[in-house]
């Protein structure tokens, strides 16, 4: 269906390109470009869908205007690199951009994005959006600077043909840290070739090893990254040394996947493509958009993960309130501050985001929709088995704190991580060399012992 939908939509944008081919041309001093930058991949095409729908929509209704297209071919890592040197040149710097929310604050303190504030104002589709997603755009100075599309949640993804096979009760709802250790050694005494449960650890996973792994334990144990009252990063924390004496466990007792694997930064492609799908792994822990990759039209199609598969909220350490751990973080659009002409760079993210945009790239990625009137949609709802569970997710979730910089202290977080994953390390001496870091990073008078 999603394929029929998508050729349906290229002949609408074919039409009307062929609208705009057929008007009056404009005088050569009234036409005008805007550049679009945003992150493509083999496996994630659902923005380069939306950007395609969006240029034939905005350029049938803007005559003389031209939508430059420049997909960045990228791992979400590489992209924000990759981002960054084009913001930094006003020759390459483009007028609308995929911002990641944890990259905001930083960005804003660069001088990259423009205050859309007034924009905002006039815009009558900014009260159908959710006021907690909104944070997410915002800078230091309490002003909105990007826009989100959608946000996610993080959960356990597990096989449940694996589990039953291992001599698992189904549905699978761990309640504690043992709860999963002690099922992840029941899957490897069943089956040892398969990989009882995966979480990310180390740099080549980026993001992905403090958002999907990392977080789920250090705010499962009460204790926290960032102290948001006091405005200073949390050392010495007997939670971040635990978190990390799980992984530990869970790679010494080789229940995940291989330190070496773990490096790889494309691991999580045999996750959703191979290991999952064929019965190779047990569970992991990844976010809500995980049906997309399978899904019809996904990169790995699989049409059985609907009824295999099952999902269960991440549990705190020892079972304490509220009893599961979430992460949610979620993508955003921008304009770029030396954008010659504001006004219609905002006119194309807001038809970008408008209401049957989201909807298409809401359903098309497994987000959480963050438009009410998206929300709400009967599409949207059906859209997967596992909308409701993860959704429901959002009562327990975390956020990343909204610094500027967050994006070091997290690179910190995971050199601690892959040092304890390949023994180089032991979890109370990587977790002493992040407070160092950390020190490092913001200086003394920014952090908090706890």
């Amino acid at each position: 269906m999603r394929r029929r939908a998508l050729s349906i939509t290229s002949l609408i944008a074919a039409a009307a390109l062929a609208l705009c081919a057929c008007s009056p041309a404009a005088p050569a001093d009234q036409a005008k470009t805007l550049k679009v930058v945003y992150q493509k991949t083999d496996s994630f095409v659902a923005l380069d869908d939306l950007f395609q729908s969006a240029k034939a929509e905005f350029e049938a209704a803007n005559d003389g205007v031209t939508v430059e297209l420049q997909p960045i071919q990228a791992n979400d890592d590489d992209y924000g690199t990759k981002l960054a040197l084009a913001l930094r040149s006003p020759s390459t710097a483009p007028d609308v951009f995929y911002e990641d929310t944890f990259k905001v604050r930083s960005d804003v303190d660069a001088g990259f994005l423009l205050k859309l504030d007034d924009h905002l104002a006039r815009w009558k589709d900014w009260d159908t959006f959710d006021d907690a997603a909104k944070a997410a755009g915002l800078g230091d100075d309490g002003g909105t600077y990007a826009v989100p599309l959608g946000t996610d949640t993080r959960a356990i993804w597990y096989n449940k043909k694996v589990l039953a096979a291992a001599g698992v009760s189904l549905p699978w709802e761990p309640r504690t840290w043992q709860d999963i250790l002690e099922t992840a050694r029941k899957i490897k005494a069943s089956d040892p070739t398969v990989v009882p449960f995966n979480m990310y650890a180390g740099k080549g996973t980026g993001e992905g090893t403090v958002m999907q792994s990392f977080y789920e334990l250090l705010y499962g144990t009460g204790d926290e990254l960032y102290d948001a009252d006091a405005k200073k990063w949390v050392v010495g924390s007997d939670g971040f040394t635990d978190s990390l004496a799980f992984l530990k466990t869970l790679y010494d007792e080789q229940l995940a996947v291989s330190p070496a694997e773990a490096l790889d930064a494309n691991v999580w492609k045999k996750v959703f493509g191979e290991w999952l799908p064929q019965g190779k792994m047990g569970a992991t822990v990844e976010g809500s958009y995980a049906p997309s990759f399978w899904q019809e039209g996904g990169s790995y199609e699989w049409p059985e993960y609907g009824t295999d598969m099952g999902v269960a909220a991440f549990p705190t350490k020892d079972g304490q309130a509220p009893g599961g751990v979430s992460m949610s973080g979620g993508w955003t659009l921008a304009v770029g501050a030396g954008t010659k002409d504001p006004d219609l760079a905002f006119d194309f993210l807001a038809t970008a985001l408008n209401q049957k945009n989201s909807l298409a790239f809401n359903v098309a990625s497994s987000q959480i929709a963050v438009r009410e009137d998206v929300a709400s949609d009967a599409g949207y709802q059906s859209a997967n088995p596992f909308v409701k569970d993860v959704s429901e997710l959002v009562s327990v979730t975390h956020y990343r704190p909204a610094t500027a910089d967050y994006p070091r202290i997290s690179a910190a977080v995971q050199e601690a991580t892959e040092a304890v994953i390949t023994g180089s390390k032991t979890p109370e001496q990587a977790s002493a060399d992040y407070d160092a870091a950390v020190e490092g990073i913001v200086g003394g008078d920014k952090t908090v012992q706890k």
